[in-house]
């Protein structure tokens, strides 16, 4: 608790508060001292719109009250009013806490001295147009009629600073004793008076009407004491009206006749008791954060003390070595010897500067920051809800601002502890005057850059960047990345760039990856590692990059048709080599009867002939009757045991070359064709499971046929060839048909 002591002193008296009263800017000062510093303005420049109760001016709202401040931030230090008699120029003092407070401007006669004092509870008429100046923050506000009495008082601080007192007396003291009080045994709960064995004996019997009375010890009676029932606040507008409302918007305790008289009839209001719940939960909110920051910082505090120790081990090490190194070389190393030797204990006194430096910059600031937290959890303690809302609003502004103090870098150390420094022995004798330290170290390991680090469908973006306090060489970078499978690592990028994205990984996989660099000296450690997920389902569009010139796209590249009558082929932009996925295509038109082929390509198919007349394509084409399964020009997956309607296929061949202009003769078509052809609106699914290695075609949530192709490995992209005749849009990242169940020789319910 003793860091919270300066939280509790005026910084104008420098002593503990005595009946504090809150400015509008939100700091405290001494009812006796804001009587102090009090200074008389010219009726000029006495701004009307400013009031001490501060209804007029929000919180923040200074742009008035600083065209009357007493002194700008760029000031030597004097204040005056240029031409005002009454308030000459005279110094600023300075508070113990390092605050600078104007005097009195005038010196109160000694008969109204007696005023002054905290028990009277009657303040003199205060002079009109009396202004106030803030001593921690400089903003100076006019005072209206009420004078002081228009500021509130802080009660919960002067509690605070009440149970602060308390807990510093070394013993409770008997209340009766006339010269030097003993020290109290108990205390009476009804009397509320402490007493010593002797004086209970005398002045509290164990009989008569006093016997009923309930004795207690001292210390129990001390936190009696503290948990009194809290007082009811008035309003300092009107002084016989309770505080029984919280107005939003002015941010303060309003009563009824507040709300009547029309000040805030227009303003959102909330009931007291709810606002101080929540304000009181906001600032135990904002504490944890302040907590954990705190916490880290002591944590920081011992890593810096001992990154001290290890400084001087490492100096003394290195001091040895370099000894005797320089030894090694007899006398003619000796002049430079010393010279070197002076090198490393200014290198060493350095760090061990600068580590210290921030080890009282972090002490400092944590003794303020454990300060402010005993304050805070001693004002959420209070039971008056209008006094805490008085200051809670500053309070969790302070807090926020305090823990924004530990941002980023703050819990950093400013100097390695590590001397990355070595002496090469190796020059010849006559170069020995150019003897100078050298970098023979390998990098440090590289840290990878979480937050910069991503995976987008089956591409993954890796960042790492040097350690801040590295000072060692860097050539360049190797990033390996295992095969998604939990198998060994492998080099995917060597160069000098700090981030690296690598495509065509497997989808739904999980991959480790790893950085280190290199320089001349050798390779340094393996950063640690990171574990990325690929996307479980697959999105891609076409591919404009690969596709044919008479290709033609649309609708971010889902929507393709062609301007030519032959077949050409596009590609999705995503090719796929592990896992179960499946697609479909909407048939937007279908003019002329034309046979799109629809299924998977290797990335060298032939873009300029039907899908499935080389060996790099997988394929099912179909017209609106039928469908065909076809690879490297041969129909396959069919089983010839009649030929029915002959003369209707020959009839469907023929008028499809006509419009094609394809060569075909009858024996091109040795296998039976699956009935079920497409229109426009159809649906055409392909299903790709590289489990079990098979192609499944679907029309309208059907199966054409069973398992098309298997016995699939490698890299396969999603493909299709059409005409001008045909324009189809994607659909992919679709989940698999309900019908399916991956691992299965045959899907249940597949046609024939």
């Amino acid at each position: 608790m003793d860091e919270m002591e300066e939280e509790l002193k005026c910084p104008v008296c420098g002593s503990f508060y005595r009946e504090p009263i809150i400015l509008p800017c939100s700091h405290n000062i001494c009812l006796a001292c804001a009587r102090n510093i009090l200074v008389q303005t010219p009726d000029a420049e006495s701004p009307q719109s400013s009031r001490a109760s501060g209804s007029g001016v929000s919180d923040y709202d200074y742009l008035d009250l600083d065209k009357m401040s007493l002194y700008s931030e760029a000031d030597s230090g004097y204040g005056s009013y240029g031409g005002f008699v009454s308030a000459p120029t005279t110094p600023c003092q300075k508070s113990p806490n390092g605050v600078r407070v104007f005097p009195p401007a005038v010196p109160h006669p000694p008969q109204a001295q007696h005023h002054l004092l905290p028990h009277t509870g009657v303040l003199p008429p205060v002079p009109r147009n009396s202004c106030l100046t803030c001593p921690q923050c400089h903003r100076s506000l006019t005072l209206d009629d009420r004078g002081l009495r228009g500021f509130p008082k802080n009660r919960v601080l002067e509690g605070v600073v009440d149970r602060y007192q308390q807990s510093k007396a070394a013993a409770l003291k008997c209340q009766l004793c006339e010269k030097s009080p003993r020290e109290a045994t108990v205390m009476c709960e009804q009397c509320d008076v402490f007493y010593c064995d002797p004086c209970r004996l005398r002045c509290h019997p164990p009989r008569g009407p006093l016997a009923k009375h309930r004795l207690v010890p001292p210390a129990q009676g001390r936190i009696s004491r503290r948990a009194s029932p809290r007082k009811i606040s008035t309003c300092t507008e009107h002084e016989l009206e309770n505080l029984s409302m919280y107005c939003v918007q002015c941010k303060t305790p309003v009563c009824y006749q507040c709300l009547e008289d029309g000040k805030h009839s227009t303003h959102e209001v909330k009931a007291l008791g709810a606002m101080w719940k929540l304000h009181k939960g906001q600032l135990s909110q904002a504490l944890n954060v302040l907590s954990d920051r705190a916490t880290e910082a002591k944590e920081f505090l011992v890593q810096l003390r001992n990154m001290v120790q290890h400084i001087q081990e490492n100096g003394v090490e290195f001091e040895a070595c370099l000894v005797a190194q320089c030894d090694a070389l007899i006398e003619a190393l000796n002049r430079r010897k010393a010279q070197l030797l002076s090198r490393v204990t200014k290198e060493h006194e350095h760090k061990l500067s600068v580590v210290r430096d921030q080890i009282s910059h972090c002490t400092v600031k944590l003794r303020q920051t454990t300060g402010l937290m005993e304050y805070c959890l001693e004002v959420i303690k209070e039971n008056d809800p209008s006094g805490f809302l008085q200051i809670s609003d500053a309070l969790i502004r302070r807090v926020h601002m305090t823990e924004n103090q530990w941002g980023k870098g703050s819990l950093t150390p400013r100097m390695s502890s590590d001397f990355d420094l070595t002496l090469d022995s190796g020059p010849l004798l006559q170069t020995i005057h150019q003897l100078d330290f050298v970098q023979m170290k390998v990098p440090a390991a590289p840290i990878l850059q979480l937050e910069e680090c991503c995976t987008q469908t089956n591409s993954a973006t890796l960042s790492w960047k040097q350690p801040p306090l590295s000072t060692i060489a860097v050539d360049g970078y190797i990033l390996e990345l295992d095969d998604g499978n939990g198998g060994q690592f492998r080099e995917v990028y060597v160069g000098t760039e700090m981030i690296c994205t690598v495509d065509g990984l497997h989808f739904n996989s999980t991959y480790k990856s790893r950085v280190k660099a290199f320089n001349s000296s050798g390779v340094g450690q393996y950063s640690k590692t990171l574990v990325m997920q690929t996307s479980e389902i697959a999105w891609f569009t076409f591919d404009t990059a690969s596709a044919h010139p008479d290709i033609i796209l649309s609708n971010d590249n889902l929507t393709v048709t062609c301007n030519s009558y032959d077949d050409r082929v596009v590609m999705g932009n995503t090719g796929f080599s592990r896992g179960v996925h499946y697609w479909e295509m909407t048939i937007d038109r279908y003019d002329n009867h034309p046979d799109p082929a629809f299924g998977i390509a290797r990335a060298d198919v032939m873009k300029d002939v039907m899908l499935g007349k080389d060996d790099k394509a997988w394929a099912m084409y179909v017209d609106n009757n039928r469908s065909w399964f076809m690879h490297n020009n041969s129909h396959t997956n069919r089983r010839y045991e009649e030929w029915l309607q002959h003369d209707r296929c020959l009839k469907h061949v023929l008028k499809r070359d006509y419009f094609v202009g394809r060569q075909q003769s009858m024996t091109s078509l040795p296998v039976r064709p699956t009935d079920g052809g497409i229109s426009k609106g159809a649906t055409v699914g392909v299903l790709l499971d590289f489990s079990r290695g098979i192609l499944l075609f679907l029309i309208n949530d059907e199966q054409q046929g069973p398992v098309a192709f298997n016995t699939l490995e490698g890299m396969y992209y999603p493909a299709i060839s059409l005409n001008r005749n045909v324009q189809v849009t994607l659909h992919s990242g679709l989940p698999i048909p309900d019908f399916y169940t991956p691992g299965e020789s045959e899907a249940a319910g597949s046609v024939c």
